[in-house]
């Protein structure tokens, strides 16, 4: 079902919304990196439901137990497998979804390829399944930071919700502010009103997408591998991946092709015995491989999916009816989107770190 991801550091999840837990098994990770559940945690908590007035009110802790792979507080080399229980869940939510598809979700799609779903919340489509991505990224920055770099930092945050665009310098913004409000805007200006935005699609029983932009920065030069394995062609295909997106770009992005060659080209200078760029319209990327300036990103997400007003679907007798959302859901997916954006970026930078390093001969 296309559930694994990554070549040397690979992540396989597993589970469902509503079925007993979730989790993920980590193969690749080097042995003797400092490793305890709550190093997970951290990040668990920053994605789970439940945790601000504009998020889903399903209550769940997302309590990460490590089952494998470490011995004394170390990593052993061998696959990690991670677990978090479900405590919350409801299907009895769902069951009319088990004879009428949603309408722009997966119900339809699953049901014609493998000829059965699973309609409590989704399943293997529900943004639950997302736990296993970030936990297995809260390994790989530990990963990252010890065998790599400690100072590479990713910091992605809410760009925009709808028509309201944040004012973010992604050359300054840090991820204390992004941390500080719970719409995660790089933009402290932007909060009230992106707040009062999804409470009030929330109250009309509707619900709204927006754009969540990423800076990375102090990345290494040499990243990437052409021709398919292109450092942005991983990152578009790990984004994508995430559920409610619908785009991706990279430095200029669309807006580049609004542009001349002479004022989109970024000129190299020496600066400090280095090779810099006094622009940066690539985004960081250059031929498919890391130039060492930041790496600046766009993923775009749409509308959550279910709403709770009728719409027209059909049956799974394939006759025509009407549905209304049921369940506990986000009406804005991007403030918990945020980590799943940055679990994603990690886990593509320390594969391809770990390619680097092979591909240099180094064994340590």
């Amino acid at each position: 079902m296309g559930s694994s991801f990554g070549k040397l550091f690979r992540l396989s999840t597993w589970g469902e919304s509503h079925g007993g837990g979730v989790g993920v098994v980590v193969d690749g990770c080097p042995p003797r990196i400092p490793l305890a559940e709550s190093d997970i945690q951290i990040d668990l908590d920053r994605r789970r439901p439940g945790q601000s007035e504009v998020t889903t009110p399903r209550k769940e802790a997302d309590e990460a137990e490590i089952l494998s792979g470490t011995f004394e507080g170390l990593t052993l080399g061998s696959p990690i497998a991670v677990l978090v229980r479900n405590k919350d869940a409801r299907p009895e939510a769902y069951s009319e979804m088990s004879e009428k598809f949603r309408p722009s979700h997966a119900d339809y799609t699953y049901q014609a390829k493998y000829g059965i779903r699973n309609w409590q919340g989704g399943g293997r489509s529900s943004a639950r399944e997302t736990i296993g991505r970030v936990a297995a990224a809260a390994i790989a920055k530990k990963v990252i930071a010890q065998c790599f770099s400690s100072d590479l930092e990713i910091v992605p945050f809410v760009e925009s919700i709808g028509t309201i665009r944040a004012n973010v310098d992604t050359a300054t913004v840090t991820r204390d502010v992004v941390e500080s409000n719970i719409v995660r805007t790089g933009d402290p200006n932007s909060v009230e009103e992106m707040i009062d935005k999804i409470k009030e699609i929330r109250g009309d029983g509707n619900s709204i997408g927006g754009v969540v932009g990423c800076v990375i920065r102090n990345v290494p030069v040499g990243l990437g591998m052409p021709v398919f394995d292109r450092l942005e062609a991983d990152l578009a295909k790990a984004m994508l991946s995430l559920p409610a997106t619908k785009g991706f770009e990279v430095g200029s992005g669309f807006a580049g092709t609004e542009m001349t060659g002479r004022d989109h080209n970024d000129p190299f200078r020496m600066v400090d015995g280095k090779v810099r760029t006094t622009s940066n319209r690539s985004g960081g990327v250059q031929g498919g491989i890391s130039n060492g300036e930041d790496i600046v990103f766009r993923v775009a997400f749409k509308p959550t999916a279910t709403i709770m007003t009728g719409q027209d679907t059909v049956t799974t007798d394939l006759e025509d009816t009407e549905l209304k959302g049921r369940g506990r859901h986000d009406a804005c997916v991007l403030p918990r989107a945020v980590p799943m954006v940055e679990a994603m970026a990690a886990l593509v930078l320390v594969d391809h770190m770990l390619r680097q390093r092979a591909l240099a001969g180094d064994s340590e």
